[in-house]
């Protein structure tokens, strides 16, 4: 049995998701296909599909080795390549993780262009705002914001995000516009509780910085849930301006303390310190690096 051969045959299978469907792409009949990934299971030991009468899914094994064949693959296919251009090629999958709304607001609508420039790779985005395992969700790239808290990754600062203290007009109406960071104490202070220290504020004026100690009584992991209760009047949020960028263009909020400068957040790309970086991962690292020197929300220092 070629190993790279039934490999490529099962990745068909995944993505098609019938034997069937294979079958008549490569003109060969189903119980050939079949056959194959039999051989395959014998070999590594194991079934990859837990078949039924109306689905085929895949098992726990199977989708981890999915994962490995997608990097074994792609890695034979730019080996060719580089061997024959002298350079490795920018193109295959590229797996990205990011948080929910970073990912849906910075990185989703500069996909295009990247692909414009690179249209041999295709992305598969995951937003969580949890901190995926890289290695066992096989992700390539993760973009984190924040100081990182896992020392074993390998991480490249690709920017900032600057942030603001942010209210709606309702409620500065009704419990007032704060004058300075202590003022903060008698605010409803909404919190995004994914981030280290994240009652502690820290602001710089005037060549010096404060920490201020905030409350309030509601906190969320979502950061766009953080966004719809200040928008409806329930409390003020220091957030990623970028966040707030179009709900401040229309009125909708307004920056507060805008004397007091907030520390930035540092922006890492991140990856699994035992996964190479390929070609595909560097362009698109430095593509959101060049991405964010120009957005003035984001920015590269």
């Amino acid at each position: 049995m070629d190993t790279l051969e039934a490999m490529s045959m099962f990745m068909r299978v995944v993505e098609r998701g019938s034997f069937s469907a294979v079958a008549r792409e490569l003109g060969l009949s189903q119980p050939t296909i079949s056959k194959q990934i039999g051989a395959l299971e014998k070999r590594l030991g194991g079934r990859l599909f837990a078949r039924s009468t109306r689905n085929l899914s895949l098992t726990d094994e199977g989708q981890r080795y999915y994962e490995h064949c997608r990097q074994i693959l792609a890695a034979v296919d730019n080996a060719e390549h580089s061997f024959q251009t002298g350079q490795e090629r920018v193109a295959g999958p590229l797996r990205i993780a990011s948080s929910g709304s970073f990912g849906r607001i910075q990185i989703a609508p500069r996909l295009h262009g990247f692909l414009q420039q690179h249209p041999e790779v295709t992305i598969d985005l995951q937003l969580s705002d949890e901190n995926v395992d890289l290695v066992s969700e096989g992700i390539d790239v993760a973009v984190r914001i924040g100081e990182l808290k896992d020392s074993s990754l390998v991480a490249r600062q690709i920017g900032l995000t600057r942030r603001r203290v942010f209210a709606a007009p309702g409620y500065l109406e009704h419990n007032g516009v704060p004058a300075t960071p202590d003022a903060l104490s008698a605010h409803n202070c909404l919190v995004f509780n994914q981030m280290e220290h994240f009652d502690s504020w820290r602001f710089e004026h005037a060549g010096e910085w404060q920490s201020v100690q905030v409350k309030g009584n509601v906190r969320s992991n979502n950061s766009e849930a953080i966004r719809q209760m200040v928008l409806s009047g329930l409390g003020l949020s220091l957030s990623p301006s970028w966040l707030f960028r179009e709900d401040l263009q229309a009125g909708r909020v307004v920056a507060v303390l805008e004397g007091y400068t907030p520390s930035s957040l540092p922006i890492h790309a991140v990856f699994a310190p035992d996964r190479r970086q390929s070609a595909r991962v560097r362009a698109f690292t430095d593509y959101l690096r060049d991405a964010f020197a120009m957005d003035g929300d984001v920015c590269t220092r």
